[in-house]
């Protein structure tokens, strides 16, 4: 428990700061599409606001990152996530955090991106192979690191980067994040189950594969 408590005041000590900008603010949400017609729409960057006179303590709570998550899964791996969407009371102020479980021998966070928010990852137990990509104009350098019980590592936003349990035991991560809804994209899950399917013909092209193997690919997410 003590752990935990310290994990916590990290993740929220982490990002406390808050910065002037001069440009538009950063989205909370995938898309606020404009509308001319303002009978059919809402000003919204995130979430409505609870009337201040209603709020209460039960709405800066949350309660179970203490439990393991279930890592019987195809990548060995689940988040646990503590976003605007579970603790209500994060809207507006700029954190969030998540849990990650990893199972033994391999369990992955497999290779995503977030793109509203920089993520810093400090390893509970366990031991992780991490790192991330940098951006075509940085000619994609790839950064790693294996880490330790107590090891800390930054992913910066937008940048593809993954996880990977390379012990023989399960392994225990908290991550925090600069925004209330970090989003996620898994490239895998993105590119090869999206909804509706790229065309195989996109995706052949730009990873030199044979049709058939793309399609397999689609097929099985």
């Amino acid at each position: 428990m003590k752990s935990a408590y310290f994990l916590a005041a990290f993740a929220l000590l982490a990002f406390a700061s808050s910065f002037v900008s001069a440009y538009d603010p950063s989205p909370l949400q995938d898309f606020c599409v404009a509308i001319n017609d303002t009978k059919n729409g809402v000003f919204v960057n995130g979430k409505f606001c609870k009337d201040p006179k209603l709020v209460v303590a039960n709405d800066f709570f949350f309660s179970g990152l203490d439990e393991p998550g279930n890592t019987s899964n195809a990548v060995g791996s689940v988040v646990t996530p503590v976003s605007v969407e579970q603790l209500l009371g994060l809207n507006t102020l700029g954190v969030s955090l998540a849990r990650i479980d990893f199972a033994p021998y391999g369990g992955l966070n497999p290779p995503h991106t977030h793109p509203r928010g920089t993520e810093i990852l400090v390893v509970q137990e366990g031991t992780l192979y991490v790192g991330f990509v940098s951006s075509n104009q940085d000619k994609n350098r790839l950064f790693t690191k294996v880490l330790n019980k107590g090891d800390v590592f930054v992913f910066p936003i937008g940048m593809i980067h993954f996880q990977l349990n390379i012990g023989k035991t399960p392994a225990v991560a908290f991550s925090a994040f600069s925004t209330q809804n970090p989003g996620t994209i898994t490239i895998a899950d993105a590119l090869f189950g999206s909804n509706p399917t790229i065309n195989p013909d996109v995706l052949t092209k730009a990873f030199m594969l044979d049709k058939n193997v793309v399609k397999y690919l689609q097929s099985h997410f």
